[in-house]
């Protein structure tokens, strides 16, 4: 198994202190920090299609093969769930221009949401809080957003057979609320070129959906269709060893990443765990900064390293 980093902890959506680094910036930066791969958020500042042309990619692709830093994936950013057609082809479109990106950047996977809310910028750094109390889905039924989703997943699929990428859906609210909603959802399109992106994370932050028996079965039930997986949370160092602490407020659980690591390698799997720093790092009153997001990136390749060595 190896360990990738997903730009958008660079991307100056989570800071403010600093300007986003560059792709080549974060690229460097997981050479420093000993990660295997990076995987490339293919959207503004890091990729997206309107500035990544065909010779642009070419020069990424060759600055990461300088470095030894695998391309291991790239990542939409899409919502297939609204009843609008303006809205549904314009995220066709992009997600077809991210296919192309991603083949002229050599990267085999393209990961995808089902749908996704988005983001919304306040004083200079990004928050959720906004977009979670908005509804994109404008007052359609369930089965009908269900619907929406595989008509467009199928089409993405054809646009990546073709383009020799694969797509790996996310088990990623909104709409998808559990692993079983990802695996319908890819069972429905049956396309050997959608497979899954299990995230422990994602899984819920409770006591039963982090338990082991828990993370082993969605494990288990996925199995070979897992394709690529991520990692977020709060990383310190206590005494020389790398420890994770709760990171959503007034929440004590955090992700089972040791069982779920486990039973990666129980059913064989040994691509990429990409860890992303992808929430507001807010403590004490105050926001923190790029040094707080970079020490994390720091800390977390060297935890999840240890997990895999002793899993």
């Amino acid at each position: 198994m190896k360990v990738g980093l997903y730009s958008i902890s660079y991307s100056g959506t989570w800071y403010r202190d600093k300007p986003a680094l560059t792709v080549e910036e974060v690229i460097d930066r997981a050479k420093l920090y000993g990660y295997d791969g990076v995987e490339i958020d293919l959207k503004r500042p890091h990729g997206s299609p309107i500035d990544l042309d065909e010779a642009r990619c070419e020069a990424i692709r060759a600055y990461a093969d300088r470095q030894g830093i695998e391309i291991a994936a790239v990542a939409a950013n899409n919502n297939f769930a609204s009843p609008i057609p303006e809205h549904i082809e314009n995220e066709l479109l992009m997600v077809r221009e991210q296919i192309r990106v991603a083949k002229q950047l050599g990267a085999p996977v393209l990961r995808l949401f089902a749908a996704w809310r988005g983001i919304t910028f306040r004083n200079g750094i990004a928050s959720y809080e906004v977009a979670r109390r908005m509804d994109h889905f404008y007052d359609s039924l369930d089965y009908e957003i269900r619907l929406r989703i595989v008509d467009c997943l199928k089409e993405c699929a054809k646009w990546a057979a073709d383009a020799g990428v694969m797509l790996a859906l996310q088990n990623h609210e909104p709409v998808i609320r559990s692993y079983t909603d990802m695996l319908d959802f890819v069972r429905w399109v049956g396309s050997p070129h959608l497979k899954c992106c299990l995230d422990a994370p994602n899984c819920g932050l409770t006591e039963r959906t982090q338990s082991d028996e828990y993370i082993a079965q969605a494990v288990h039930d996925v199995g070979d269709l897992q394709l690529l997986t991520h990692a977020n949370g709060e990383l310190r160092e206590e005494d020389g060893t790398v420890v994770m602490f709760p990171y959503e407020a007034h929440n004590p659980i955090y992700p089972n990443y040791r069982a779920f690591i486990r039973a990666l390698k129980k059913v064989g799997y040994e691509g990429y765990i990409n860890f992303e720093f992808c929430h507001m790092p807010f403590y004490d009153g105050k926001v923190l900064g790029f040094d707080y997001i970079d020490r994390q990136v720091e800390l977390a390749q060297r935890y999840f390293r240890k997990l895999i060595q002793e899993a």
